[in-house]
C-alpha cells in the first residue's frame, strides 16, 4: 500500500510539473481566477521572494472577496520562456484580468503575453517596463516595481558589524545575474564598511554566487557554507530564495549566525540574527489595488522604485536579536537613509573583489 501510495506522489508531481502546475484557493467552480501568480523559479512557499509575492496576491484578494490561483512554469529551475509565458497563457485562459509575475528571468516570456493579451494587466516583481521589441513602444499594460535592494542590505551589513561581527559572508543566487541580489550584496558590503568605519574595526567578506544560480538549497551549498564557517566566518548573509535552507543547516551544525533576504526569515530558524527585507506583499497589494480602483495609468508602463522613504525595505526590529546596536539607532540610521544624509549605492561593481574599502576586505570565492 505505501509504494502504491508512493507511485501515485510521484505521478501526481510529475504531472503537476508538465502542465505548469496550477494550485491557489478561492477558484470558482470551473476552477478559474481573476488575480493569478507566475512564480519565479524555486518553490512556492520558499519562505523567501515567491511566497512573500503570493501572500500580497492572496491578502488582496480575501479582502477583496476576488478569485486567486497561482501558476509555477514546467521544468522548475530549468524553466525556459516558452514555459514561462504557457504559465501566463494558462492564467489568462483561466480569466485572470491581472497577473502577477515575479522575478526578472520573466521579462522575454513577459513581453509576449502583454502582446498577446493586451486587455490584461500584468506586474511585474522586481522588473522593469517592457518594450514591444527593442525600439517599440513601451507596454502600457505591464507595471515594473522594482526595490532599493541597497537600502535594505547597507541596513543589514551596518547591524550586523556594529553587534559585534568582524568575519562576514554573502552567499548570492543568480549566479551574479540578478540585479536585485547584486544590489543586496552590494549594500551588505558598504553597510559593513560604514558601521567598521564607525567602530574602526576591520571587517572581512567571503563573497560568493557560487552554487546559487537556481535560487535552491544543495549539498555543494551547504558544504561551502560550512567550510567558511569552520574557517572562521561569523555570519552568513543567505541572500537567495530557497538557499536559505542549505546556509542556516550550515550555521545550526556550527553554532553560527546567517542574516535572511526579502521577508523577515527568524522564525525559519533560531540561526537567524535580522533580515534585509523589502516590502513585497505590502507592494503587490498596492500594485493590484491600483488595477482594481481604476489608477493602471499611474504604474502601467512605467518604472517604479521603492525603498526606505516608501517604508519598503528594511530590517525587523520587532524580532531581530541583536543586543548591541538598538532599534533608535537603526531608526536614526533609517531617517538618514530617507532624507539622503546616508546615500547608499546601487552601482555594483561586476567584480565585487574590487570593492575599495578602508576598513572591509572582500574575498571573491569562485
Amino acid at each position: 500500500m505505501k509504494k502504491y501510495l508512493a507511485l501515485v506522489l510521484v505521478l501526481a508531481m510529475a504531472f503537476c510539473a508538465f502542465t505548469a502546475c496550477k494550485g491557489g484557493e478561492q477558484q470558482d467552480d470551473k476552477g478559474t481566477a481573476e488575480i493569478a501568480f507566475v512564480t519565479d523559479v524555486g518553490q512556492l512557499m520558499d519562505k523567501s521572494f515567491n511566497q512573500g509575492t503570493w501572500e500580497g496576491c492572496e491578502k488582496y484578494a480575501k479582502d477583496n472577496n476576488k478569485t486567486y490561483k497561482y501558476y509555477q512554469p514546467a521544468n522548475g529551475e530549468n524553466a525556459t520562456d516558452a514555459d514561462r509565458f504557457e504559465a501566463m497563457k494558462a492564467a489568462v485562459e483561466n480569466g485572470a484580468k491581472v497577473v502577477v509575475c515575479a522575478g526578472f528571468m520573466q521579462a522575454t516570456a513577459l513581453a509576449q503575453a502583454a502582446k498577446t493579451y493586451p486587455d490584461v494587466s500584468f506586474i511585474f516583481i522586481d522588473g522593469w517596463p517592457l518594450t514591444d521589441g527593442e525600439d517599440g513602444p513601451v507596454f502600457k499594460n505591464v507595471a515594473g516595481i522594482a526595490y532599493q535592494e541597497e537600502q535594505a542590505g547597507y541596513l543589514a551589513g551596518y547591524a550586523v558589524v556594529m553587534e559585534g561581527y568582524t568575519k562576514l559572508g554573502f552567499c548570492g543566487g543568480g549566479g551574479g545575474s540578478n540585479p536585485a541580489c547584486c544590489r543586496y550584496g552590494f549594500g551588505f558590503v558598504q553597510g559593513a564598511e560604514a558601521a567598521a568605519a564607525v567602530k574602526n574595526a576591520e571587517v572581512e567578506i567571503n563573497y560568493s554566487w557560487q552554487y546559487g544560480e537556481a535560487f535552491s538549497a544543495s549539498p555543494e551549498l551547504q558544504a561551502m557554507a560550512s567550510g567558511w564557517y569552520e574557517n572562521g566566518t561569523e555570519i552568513i548573509f543567505a541572500c537567495g530564495g530557497s538557499m536559505f535552507a542549505s546556509i542556516t543547516a550550515a550555521a545550526s551544525a556550527n553554532e553560527k549566525k546567517v542574516v535572511g533576504v526579502d521577508v523577515d526569515q527568524s522564525p525559519e530558524s533560531n540561526t537567524v540574527v535580522t533580515s534585509a527585507m523589502k516590502g513585497l506583499s505590502a507592494s503587490v497589494v498596492w500594485a493590484i489595488s491600483k488595477f482594481y480602483d481604476g489608477k493602471w495609468d499611474e504604474i502601467g508602463g512605467t518604472a517604479t522604485s521603492l525603498g526606505a522613504k516608501d517604508n519598503a525595505v528594511g530590517l525587523p526590529t520587532e524580532t531581530w536579536s541583536l543586543a548591541n546596536w538598538t532599534v533608535d539607532e537603526y531608526n536614526t540610521l533609517f531617517a538618514q537613509i530617507v532624507d539622503g544624509t546616508v546615500a547608499v549605492s546601487a552601482d555594483y561593481p561586476e567584480d565585487m573583489s574590487t570593492f575599495a574599502g578602508e576598513h572591509v576586505k572582500v574575498t571573491l570565492v569562485k
